[in-house]
């Protein structure tokens, strides 16, 4: 058995079906051996860094191992962005890395580097102490050989990831003390398993419920839904955490405020915060299936400050300003309901979906990037979430899509029927524009932070072959048509009413 077939061979045991190849000569073994296989199926990229994020988004959606496939060299450190963010979000991504011989290293001979141990401890390096709850890595020396790959039945075998032990004494002791006034509920991003459990949780709860638009509840729970606003200047006694780490402004306020007391339930483990909280790790629904009976909760809805009266101000804004950036993000957010898939992409975007999206029906998916927080392979990873559904929305920002220009040629490979991907394009970052901490700056060094650009994107869609629509103002989604091919929403807010509408 060559050293391709036996790597190949224990990745199927261990689940992995989807392949995202990045070809070159040092892996070319790899790729004709993955092309010649029946059962398997195979994704081809010709970018590592987008391909890593792709594979990503594969393992995100399907809940099971997806490897990218690299050739040697710089081509493996590509993969580390991607690395990081299923790190944290504990997501089976696998990078098969080719390397020269062992006797190559230290030599400083083409394409060699130190690719051994490269992502430090973003990624388990054993497929014998991976646990399926984050990254692996296999570094796979490899001789340049004649190739000859006949066709095969690959086998995949079940996805079994080891459970993660956990115990519920301190949430039970969080909700069941005597002093249980002011808390509130912050949920995060969810896996879909989580969803239902949180739900009726938190309904049985009756709780204030803070939450983001990736945990595919907010629009589930009115009678609980509540503006983060609402606490400004007048933080809650106790925030329960549920899912990843909340996007909003109350969640860093929390950082200061060690009044509060804060537990977190999440996969990762991680607090989220630098100072002192409480954290159980631990799958979300499993952990809130295992308090059993709730005999400790009461009717305290009277208890916890009202957000409508915020909500009904919100909404006379958007009514006044229906052109600014929140306005016609509100009316986007009512459009992509039709859609059997949403992705919202980092910063501004899923900040101003959670404050000013619609709140009456629920999405049929909701994805996010969250691990990292960043901006970084959003695209990618839309695609690779979404690969085999059709009718899916991507959301995001413009530099955001600028970061990840080359996304789009999978768009061959993947399922087109509907898509539609939504850039707002403001004209740079303007999440730091409202930043407080950033007010007393000169323009100039504002505008090295916020990068501002003035890029049309008419010419990236016919690059791609996409259809493309200029919206600039809400009569603008009447002419929003989508067909067999993606079509590119290029979103122009109108910035004087976005100034307005943020000065009110």
């Amino acid at each position: 058995m060559t050293p391709e077939q036996d790597i190949v061979d224990r990745l199927l045991k261990a689940g992995c079906g989807d392949f995202v190849v990045c070809g070159g000569a040092r892996n070319a073994g790899l790729v004709a051996l993955l092309e010649a296989a029946e059962g398997l199926q195979v994704w081809k990229h010709f970018e590592e860094r987008g391909a890593a994020f792709f594979a990503m988004g594969r393992a995100k959606d399907t809940g099971r191992p997806c490897a990218v496939v690299t050739t040697s060299g710089t081509a493996v450190a590509e993969c580390l962005p991607a690395v990081i963010e299923a790190h944290y979000s504990c997501l089976p991504l696998v990078v098969l890395s080719a390397d020269r011989p062992e006797t190559f290293r230290g030599s400083g001979a083409p394409q060699v580097i130190d690719q051994e141990g490269i992502f430090g401890n973003h990624a388990v390096r054993s497929l014998d102490g991976w646990n399926g709850h984050g990254p692996l890595h296999l570094n796979v020396p490899l001789e340049e050989e004649v190739i000859d790959c006949p066709d095969w039945q690959a086998e995949v075998e079940g996805f079994l990831p080891q459970r993660i032990s956990f115990e519920v004494r301190s949430l039970r002791d969080f909700l069941d003390d005597g002093v249980f006034k002011g808390i509130v509920a912050m949920v995060g991003g969810l896996d879909p398993e989580d969803r239902e459990d949180v739900f009726y949780f938190l309904k049985d709860l009756g709780i204030p419920v803070v939450a983001d638009v990736n945990s595919g509840i907010r629009e589930l729970l009115q009678d609980l839904l509540v503006s983060e606003k609402t606490f400004s200047g007048n933080l809650p006694g106790r925030v329960l955490r549920l899912g990843e780490v909340p996007v909003g402004r109350l969640w860093r306020d929390l950082e200061a405020n060690p009044a509060t007391s804060v537990l977190s339930i999440c996969r990762n483990g991680l607090p989220g915060l630098a100072r002192k909280s409480m954290v159980i790790r631990g799958e979300v629904g499993r952990v809130i299936r295992g308090l059993g009976e709730a005999d400790f909760i009461g009717d305290i809805r009277d208890d916890f400050p009202r957000g409508r009266p915020i909500f009904s101000q919100t909404d006379e804004r958007l009514e006044s300003f229906p052109d600014s950036e929140p306005g016609l993000v509100n009316l986007l957010s009512v459009y992509a309901t039709t859609g059997e898939s949403l992705f919202i992409g980092n910063s501004l975007p899923i900040r101003e979906w959670n404050e000013y999206g619609q709140r009456e029906t629920p999405y049929a998916r909701v994805f996010a990037n969250r691990g990292a927080n960043g901006i970084d392979g959003q695209l990618s990873s839309w695609l690779g979430a979404t690969a085999e559904t059709p009718d899916s929305w991507g959301v995001f920002g413009d530099l955001t899509a600028l970061y990840d220009l080359a996304a789009p040629a999978m768009f061959p490979q993947v399922e087109c029927q509907g898509r539609v991907l939504v850039v707002i394009n403001n004209g740079g970052g303007q999440i730091f524009e409202r930043l407080p901490r950033l007010s007393q700056l000169a323009e100039n060094q504002k505008d090295a932070i916020v990068q501002s650009q003035n890029v049309d994107l008419r010419g990236w869609a016919q690059m791609w072959n996409l259809d493309y629509l200029r919206i600039e103002s809400r009569e603008g989604f009447d002419a929003l048509e989508v067909g067999e091919r993606t079509l590119l929403v290029e979103l122009i807010p109108d910035s004087g009413e976005t100034a307005q509408f943020y000065a009110v």
